[in-house]
């Protein structure tokens, strides 16, 4: 018999958010109980307070296309502090830097940054995540239904999980 298919998960999460560096421990409990059948979609939502997370989001998806987003993700926000204390081209070198320690191609990162190749998606994630109702980060989308952990995570992780049940 074959295993239910799960709903897409959307994670809209924005790069200098501490909530997100703690929402994505509820996502490695959503994939450890749900096993290699979910699907986290990261979504960018740059919020205008925090001023590098645009180039933050387009590093992420430099470095998708190199194969290690999810792991990236994790190397920035678990150093958020450091690069919002980050001034003028310090962010970039920063984002960089962070590629470098992780064995991505960090000329190509830094090619990508200057070059913006991956504004396209940021910005396409940030409008789409506009149009749906999305405020602040993190945010979850799952089966049409947002849940909004920017201002409370309680019981995120539980709502979640009832919805990818079905």
């Amino acid at each position: 018999m074959n295993a239910p298919v799960l709903p897409r998960l959307h994670f809209w999460c924005e790069l200098q958010c501490p909530d997100c560096r703690t929402a994505l421990d509820d996502l490695a409990a959503l994939r450890a109980e749900f096993g290699p059948g979910l699907d986290i979609e990261l979504r960018h939502f740059p919020l205008e307070k925090h001023k590098h997370a645009h180039l933050a989001a387009q590093a992420a998806e430099e470095a998708r296309a190199q194969g290690r987003q999810w792991e990236y993700v994790a190397a920035v926000l678990a150093r958020v502090e450091e690069l919002a204390a980050a001034k003028g081209a310090a962010a970039e070198r920063f984002l960089v830097g962070v590629a470098r320690e992780l064995g991505l191609d960090a000329d190509e990162m830094e090619l990508a940054l200057i070059d913006g190749r991956h504004i396209f998606q940021v910005d396409a994630d940030e409008a789409e995540g506009t149009a749906i109702g999305v405020t602040g980060t993190p945010t979850y989308e799952v089966a049409g239904k947002l849940l909004d952990g920017s201002k409370d995570q309680t019981g995120l992780r539980e709502q979640v999980a009832e919805l990818l049940r079905g």
